[in-house]
C-alpha cells in the first residue's frame, strides 16, 4: 500500500492530479491520502479534490 500526506498551505487541483499520477506510477493495492484541512484554497477545491481522487480509484481520503 501507499500513504500520501500533503501538508501544503495552497492545495490546488494540480496537486491532486499529481497524486493521481503517482498512484498510476506506483500501482499500490491500497492508497491512502491525508490532507491538511486548512490547506485547501476553498471548500469547492476540497470537494473537487476528493471527487477527482475517487475517480482515480483512491477512496481513502482524509482531511484533518
Amino acid at each position: 500500500g501507499a500513504l500520501v500526506v500533503c501538508l501544503a498551505d495552497d492545495i490546488s487541483l494540480d496537486v491532486v492530479e499529481g497524486i493521481g499520477k503517482l498512484k498510476a506510477e506506483l500501482q499500490p493495492e491500497v492508497m491512502r491520502v491525508v490532507f491538511k484541512d486548512n490547506g485547501f484554497i476553498d471548500d469547492v477545491v476540497k470537494t473537487n479534490a476528493i471527487q477527482n481522487l475517487k475517480k482515480q480509484g483512491i477512496d481513502d481520503v482524509k482531511s484533518l
